[in-house]
């Protein structure tokens, strides 16, 4: 077993380590180590992701500050694993400092993060459709289309449909909370969307099973 499968509890029969799953959770595990070292948080038990990351690593908590060895070694992890860039880091950490000064921030800050990621994606696969069929080989190619709906979805009024004007609206008002530039959710998506053209196909008797369970 990897050392992520490890980490996040799946078995490599099941989910593929360093994919979408293994990403996402880095992400918010960065941001509750930021959070933590920003705010000076000492309850652990307050950012499960980073508790769990802490002790299955043996991340020694450095300078008697909790998060900011967890932070480094995340931000290591992440470049390694998936070539994110300095400048995703950089604005997670402003957008923290700009939204959370006291402990209450720092519930109402992820859940408002959480949002605004499960709706953005929600909305890509919608608006992108077909297009997120074009093989991962064509890199450039999916980028540039990323970069075109992300714009759209930050700049264009006048969506025919009014539930993805809605989704839209409630985009921009998450992101102008959360202080994220058009670039830098780009490369966020592009990022999920890329890991996640190579998660393999549920197999046809597990879409069955789901099927079945939904229908009880």
């Amino acid at each position: 077993m990897g050392l992520l499968s490890k980490i996040f509890g799946s078995k490599q029969s099941e989910a593929k380590t360093g994919g979408m799953e293994d990403f996402m959770t880095l992400v918010r595990v960065y941001f509750q180590a930021s959070l933590a070292a920003q705010l000076g948080i000492t309850n652990i038990g307050m950012l499960p992701d980073l508790r769990l990351f802490k002790s299955t690593l043996h991340i020694p908590t450095q300078n008697n500050k909790l998060g900011v060895g967890e932070k480094s070694h995340c931000k290591k992890m992440m470049k390694e694993i998936y070539g994110t860039d300095d400048s995703f880091f950089k604005e997670v950490d402003q957008s923290i400092r700009r939204n959370c000064h006291r402990l209450p921030d720092v519930q109402v800050y992820l859940v408002q993060f959480q949002n605004f990621t499960q709706d953005l994606m929600m909305l890509i696969g919608n608006l992108m459709k077909f297009k997120l069929r074009v093989p991962s080989i064509f890199k450039k190619s999916i980028y540039t289309m990323t970069e075109k709906t992300v714009s759209d979805i930050f700049n264009r009024n006048d969506f025919s449909d009014a539930g993805v004007m809605k989704t839209v609206l409630g985009i921009r008002q998450y992101n102008q909370r959360l202080g994220f530039s058009q670039k830098w959710v780009t490369d966020f998506v592009f990022q999920v969307v890329m890991l996640a053209k190579k998660e393999p196909r549920p197999k046809d008797e597990d879409v069955e099973k789901a099927k079945a369970k939904m229908s009880k």
